[in-house]
């Protein structure tokens, strides 16, 4: 991408973006922002466009309309290599948006919240960030798209050294495409439970979404290959947290018994301790202390 002439950045994660911003504005990029983003930034001395003075539309329906304008999604979709694109964008002034960093209204949080009315969660279904997300995306061979806060630094890095490369893109676009994904199917999840009057044991769809957590020795034998994914943001105490504190990395059977062990000792209240064999429990103890649990599931096995 030789050089950047302007950056659109709205996020609700403010991490690490004043930092992006002013090393945006250091590589001669106009700022556009809205509201929250749009302060944080000026206040931090970022030279700011806010969005509507862009456009030349205010923001209405209480910030429900922001973005949604074709000079965003114009200067976002056009294509830089196709003369038909560039003579349309120019015919209706709409400048090239290079750059998009852009991440989501905190809905998951939201419904988390003991004290969440449906109102709350419905006001925090974010709109016109996934449209500039997929709009972004889908351009991603002129736009680079940041959704994760983690990517700034080497989106910065590359952008400095002129090394945004396709691949670097492609897998930018990659992540933008995981994640409204998955904020989808969390709407579509909390609305049916909604329907339904709380929780639901068979969704009609069930999405799910795992982020790969390592590459195992091996798979259920040693001939095949294996890896362990986790849920993401899950926070229950299982297997998928785990640390190995000794031996050699694990082999699926390994997860396998590791997993049996866990979900067993956690039906007790007391101390207990599991001794698992090809995910079968061979001996289970109850006692005061871990140790005493330990030498009493043992001796099931003389």
């Amino acid at each position: 991408m030789a050089g950047i002439k302007r950056a659109l950045i709205s996020v609700s994660d403010k991490t690490g973006v004043i930092e992006m911003a002013k090393g945006l504005e250091a590589l001669g990029a106009q700022i556009l922002s809205t509201g929250g983003t749009s302060k944080a930034l000026r206040d931090a001395g970022v030279n700011v466009t806010d969005v509507a003075a862009y456009t030349g539309s205010p923001e209405i329906l209480d910030g429900r309309v922001k973005t949604l304008h074709p000079k965003i999604h114009g200067g976002l979709l056009g294509r830089r290599s196709l003369p038909a694109h560039v003579e349309q964008m120019s015919q209706h002034g709409i400048g090239p948006i290079d750059v998009v960093i852009v991440n989501l209204y905190p809905f998951e949080a939201t419904i988390a919240k003991p004290d969440c009315r449906f109102e709350d969660a419905i006001e925090n279904i974010d709109i016109g960030g996934p449209s500039m997300l997929r709009s972004a995306a889908k351009n991603h061979d002129d736009v680079l798209v940041v959704v994760d806060p983690a990517d700034y630094s080497r989106v910065l890095d590359a952008l400095k050294t002129e090394t945004a490369t396709p691949a670097l893109r492609r897998e930018l676009a990659m992540k933008v495409f995981q994640h409204t994904a998955r904020y989808d199917g969390l709407i579509a999840g909390y609305l049916e439970r909604q329907t339904k009057g709380g929780e639901v044991k068979f969704p009609k769809v069930l999405s799910l979404q795992f982020e790969l957590s390592e590459t195992l020795r091996y798979g259920e034998n040693p001939h095949q290959q294996g890896a362990f994914y986790r849920e993401l943001n899950s926070h229950e105490p299982s297997v998928s947290r785990g640390k190995i504190l000794h031996g050699k990395a694990m082999s699926y059977n390994n997860f396998l018994d590791a997993n049996s062990a866990l979900e067993l000792v956690k039906e007790y209240h007391d101390t207990a301790v599991a001794i698992i064999k090809h995910n079968n429990p061979c001996g289970v103890a109850l006692a005061a202390t871990p140790v005493e649990a330990y030498v009493k599931a043992r001796e099931t096995d003389p």
